[in-house]
Formats: structure tokens, C-alpha cells, sequence
């Protein structure tokens, strides 16, 4: 892991980013020099690592006292992306302008950026967890189609937050099942990239004893703040 740029923000937390081979991330650290409990923060979409959204999430939870990480996966942010990604995406802009069926559509397009996003992931724990500012124990939040697959094979994620939006490839709704560790579902009720009873059947199928789901009123980008506080509260009482 190599850090290009190191800045100290206004509310104390240290931003760093680096690279880890052809992998581009950003690294927040609190203030504090005491050992950080570290939160994987994962986006999909295409969307860059330092979409602001998620930049603010990022910046509130490393003031709360943890490590918080994000990468740009494969397609994502500047990286390059497969001509196989390019003609997906536009078949699916045009089946959904159309009004068409894009189960399909989806399912050969997502399912391959899960399988090409999780182990890069794996490789950015390992050497986060190098790092004498981060001590564990590990959360994820974010994109539900990775977060599935992660809290399913990585044994070091111990509480996970999903954001029920977007497609969930069928590999993941049966890995579902498998997950087990606390979790924290939240759903736009009216997210329209979001079939509502999609949602809650997933929700239903995941196999932890302790699950919570939050749904809240509008769009795929309406999420409350207040959820971060509640987040918060969450990843407060499995990871510290």
C-alpha cells in the first residue's frame, strides 16, 4: 500500500489516499493516535471514490472514532471498464427506456462486477489491517450485492450495513442465507431502481439471528441523515 497524498480536515480526521497496484483508495483515521476499528465503505454504479455523498459518510464516521476505507473496484471512478461493461450498460439504459424487461440485463452485468470487486476488496483488508492505526474488528457498509458476498467469505467482518438499491444477482440472493453476522438493512420505500417486495424478500432470506431493516419515505438518494446516527449506534455496539 502505497499513500500518494495525506491531509488533516477541518474536523480532525486524517484523509489519506493510496494505491494498492491498480487499485485506487482513500483512507480516513480519526484525530485520535489510538487504534481504529475499521468500517469498509463500498459503492457501486460506476460512481467514483469521492462522490460526495459518500465522502460525507466517510468523514462523519472517522469523527465518530473509526477507520473508514473505500476503494474504486474495477468500472468504477477512472478505471478502465470492459467493453463487455460498456455494451451492458447501454443495453440496460435502453431496456429501461423502453420500458423492457432487465432482469437479465442486471444479471449478466452485475454479477460479474461482484466477482471482480470482492477479491480486491479482500486484497485492501489485508494490507488495511497492516496498518498500526487500525486494529479491528472490521464492518462493512454499502453496495448489498458485495457486502453479501463479503460478509459470506471474509470471516473478519463482524456487523455489516447494507442499501438495499439496485439489482441483487440471484449468486447473492442465495448467498443470503449464509450471512450471520449482525446486520442493518436500509430501504428507500419509494427508491424506483428499487422493486420495493424485492427488497423485503432479501430481507427475509438473510440468515442472521439479528436484523434490522429501516425503511424510510422517497427516492434511491433520499436517505436521511439521521440514519447515520443510528448507523452509528449500530457499528457502536458490534465493533467497539
Amino acid at each position: 500500500m502505497h499513500f500518494t497524498s495525506e491531509r488533516r480536515l477541518d474536523d480532525g480526521v486524517v484523509e489519506r489516499e493510496f494505491t494498492l497496484g491498480e487499485i485506487p483508495g482513500t483512507l480516513w483515521t480519526p484525530g485520535s493516535a489510538a487504534s481504529a476499528p475499521l468500517i469498509l465503505m463500498a459503492h457501486n454504479n460506476g460512481l467514483s471514490k469521492g462522490e460526495p455523498r459518500l465522502v460525507a459518510r466517510a468523514r462523519h464516521t472517522a469523527a465518530n472514532g473509526y477507520a473508514v476505507a473505500t476503494i474504486d473496484a474495477a468500472g468504477c471512478g477512472d478505471r478502465p471498464r470492459s467493453a463487455a461493461d460498456q455494451q451492458a450498460r447501454a443495453d440496460l439504459r435502453r431496456a429501461m427506456q423502453a420500458g423492457e424487461p432487465v432482469d437479465e440485463i442486471f444479471e449478466s452485468f452485475i454479477g460479474p462486477l461482484v466477482e471482480k470487486a470482492a477479491p480486491e476488496w479482500r486484497t485492501t483488508l489485508d494490507a488495511l489491517l497492516a496498518l498500526p492505526e487500525i486494529g479491528g474488528p472490521v464492518g462493512y457498509s454499502g453496495w448489498t450485492a458485495l457486502g453479501i458476498r463479503l460478509a459470506v467469505t471474509e470471516p473478519r467482518i463482524a456487523a455489516a450495513g447494507f442499501f438495499a438499491g439496485g439489482y441483487v444477482p440471484r449468486a447473492q440472493r442465495e448467498e443470503a442465507r449464509q450471512v450471520t453476522v449482525p446486520l442493518l438493512f436500509l430501504l428507500q420505500w419509494d427508491d424506483e431502481g428499487n422493486p420495493r417486495q424485492r427488497a423485503l424478500d432479501l430481507f427475509d432470506a438473510f440468515g442472521t439471528k439479528e436484523k434490522t431493516l429501516h425503511a424510510n419515505m422517497g427516492g434511491h438518494v433520499g436517505t436521511p441523515w439521521f440514519e447515520l446516527e443510528d448507523g452509528g449506534r449500530f457499528y457502536d455496539r458490534h465493533l467497539k
